[in-house]
């Protein structure tokens, strides 16, 4: 066993850990401030919470070694998502000198290492051997990614069994919140005024701060539409164009169509995020790419399609084994242009020279999207951007406006009598996005249609809450337009280009005779892109302040909806866009306001 002089011995004297307090001057400002946190409480229980790509690793090897070096904690267990992760985090401790052991799977420790690294599965299979690993040597467990804990009960409970006796407990995460509502181990959780407990963090860096202190890259999303054809298993052909209002059924057959390899929109969508990525490497060389799928047989023909496009291969990550690890790692130290994966890489894994993304799979929770583009947003140097293309699904879009948004999980969710539970299909959708397996789940939906045809139309661009845009042909110069931003910008430089790109395509527009206006020629923020539920509330909305204002005005309805119609533009209210109805709405409220 080793000893705790061994530990301190091992520890680069380069390493704050190694140093005085207050004497470190690599560690970001975020990190120093959790660590000073942490040092002034003593707390046995302590939760970080950073954005993806912020640096949890570093602070908390930091920590590990300050406690080991002042002999709060003799040993060290990290416990990590999956195998890649495992190791991943021994390769970061061996560069400053703490020695985890990958490898570990029962009886003593090799005298030449501080501790060992992990899985949540391991842990689940034997609780006990890690218990008693506790119980003979003051422990700092490091749970990283702790809503995995979550997971399920029995990797709760484990968990609980297993480190409750730890002398330490530093818990990380990049994204707290979860969609059920399993208590995870070893977090706080406080009760608002609301009477909801919501988990309470230690400290919290959210994107908003990283993007600010310049920790990660700004993201610009490039939302992709087209028309969509499928046929039902009624043996019903249905058409629908992505972002149009539909049903929740109508919106996931449809999106479902959109990522068939065999249909136009997702080689168009390669072929534009490859044009991207050619652009980014004129200023970040080695920049890479990554497609994001739902199974491996997408993942297979979106590689094949990749090849054919570019004439270059894709690095194809199946499944969380020794043989995908070792190609992630190889990747992430290449020059590679391209990487096509089955949900594995969304989370954890280090690959920095990331910057273009394509999110090719029907995943629509809020943790897993926040996963997948923190794969992009590791920043390297000052002014790097980072470029993920997506459907235009009104869930995704509202994410990617929200990047900033902080979230809690939320351990009670009030349920009124008789009222569908808002949270189900989210429920559904995460139990789907965290199964182990990465084959399809052969669920009976899987049969539910057949993709028969679709093609891609550029529809916008969504950076910083904002929407920018008008839709283009895929290949058109107006598309080039906005897939040639360059990849080294500043972030209010970002906004400016956009808008410039913007005003260049509405005068470029206005100039085109009206028989080539093929394409809905609307500016992104005055065609919203809202769920078939959000237009029929909109219209809802309409008619009940037509109707207040019909007592105010004593005109009759069908003049004031006509009047509406001259003022702002477009057809009747069944038929106008939610974009449409908000401008009559807004205008109503105007003449209102006006009367009183």
């Amino acid at each position: 066993m080793t000893t705790t002089t061994t530990a301190s011995h091992h520890l680069s004297p380069a390493f704050p850990g190694r140093a005085p307090w207050g004497t470190a001057n690599k560690l970001r400002a975020w990190q120093e401030g959790a660590m000073g946190k942490y040092i002034e409480q003593q707390p046995r229980d302590f939760l970080a919470v950073a954005t993806p790509g912020a640096g949890k690793t570093t602070f908390a090897l930091t920590l590990a070694s300050w406690l080991l070096h002042h002999h709060v904690v003799q040993q060290v267990t990290v416990v990590a998502p999956t195998e890649h992760l495992k190791k991943q985090w021994a390769e970061a401790a061996a560069r400053i000198g703490i020695k985890l052991d990958p490898e570990y799977s029962a009886g003593p420790l090799g005298r030449e290492y501080h501790g060992v690294a992990v899985t949540y599965a391991g842990v689940g299979v034997r609780p006990m051997l890690h218990r008693n690993r506790c119980e003979q040597r003051k422990t700092l467990v490091i749970l990283d990614e702790i809503h995995h804990a979550g997971d399920s009960k029995s990797w709760g409970e484990a968990c609980m069994e297993a480190f409750e006796p730890a002398t330490r407990r530093l818990a990380l995460t990049g994204t707290p919140f979860r969609s059920d509502t399993n208590p995870i181990p070893f977090v706080t959780y406080e009760e608002g005024n609301d009477g909801i407990r919501r988990s309470s963090a230690d400290y919290t860096y959210g994107y908003g701060n990283a993007l600010s202190d310049g920790v990660v890259r700004p993201v610009i999303f490039l939302s992709y539409s087209g028309n969509m054809r499928w046929r039902t298993k009624a043996g019903d052909e249905l058409e629908a164009r992505l972002g149009e209002p539909m049903t929740k059924d109508a919106v996931s057959q449809a999106w479902r169509t959109a990522l068939d390899p065999r249909g136009d929109w997702m080689p168009n969508v390669l072929r534009a995020a490859d044009r991207r990525l050619t652009e980014v490497r004129k200023a970040i060389p080695d920049a890479g790419a990554l497609v994001i799928a739902s199974d491996q047989e997408s993942a297979r023909a979106y590689a094949k399609l990749i090849r054919e496009i570019t004439g270059e291969g894709a690095t194809l990550v199946l499944s969380d084994d020794s043989g995908a690890s070792q190609r992630i790692d190889d990747f992430a130290h290449g020059d590679q242009r391209w990487m096509v994966a089955v949900r594995m890489v969304s989370e954890g894994v280090d690959v920095p020279r990331l910057a273009v993304g394509v999110y090719a799979t029907t995943i629509s929770t809020p943790l897993f999207f926040a996963q997948a583009v923190g794969r992009f947003v590791r920043s390297r140097r000052r002014g790097e951007t980072a470029s993920v293309f997506v459907p235009t699904i009104p869930t995704l879009l509202t994410f990617a406006n929200e990047m900033e948004v902080e979230r809690d999980h939320v351990l009670d969710k009030p349920k009124k009598d008789g009222e569908e539970d808002p949270y189900a299909e989210e429920d559904k959708l995460l139990a789907e996005a965290e199964k182990q397996q990465d084959e399809d789940t052969g669920e009976d939906d899987q049969l539910s249609f057949e993709a028969l045809e679709s093609d891609a139309v550029f529809d916008r661009v969504l950076y910083d809450g904002a929407e920018f845009g008008m839709q283009a042909h895929a290949g058109s110069e107006e598309e080039q337009d906005y897939l040639g931003i360059p990849g080294l910008l500043e972030p209010d430089q970002v906004q400016m280009l956009l808008q410039k790109r913007q005003a260049r395509q509405i005068a470029h527009s206005r100039r085109k005779p009206d028989g080539e206006a093929d394409l809905l020629e609307i500016p992104a923020e005055r065609r919203p892109v809202v769920t078939h539920k959000e237009l029929l509330e909109l219209r809802k909305q309409l008619n009940a302040l037509v109707g207040a204002y019909v007592h105010q005005s004593g005109k009759p309805h069908g003049v004031i909806h006509t009047e509406l119609r001259r003022v702002c533009g477009g057809p009747p209210s069944a038929e106008a866009t939610a974009g449409q109805l908000n401008e009559r709405i807004g205008k109503v409220r105007e003449w209102a306001t006006r009367m009183k």
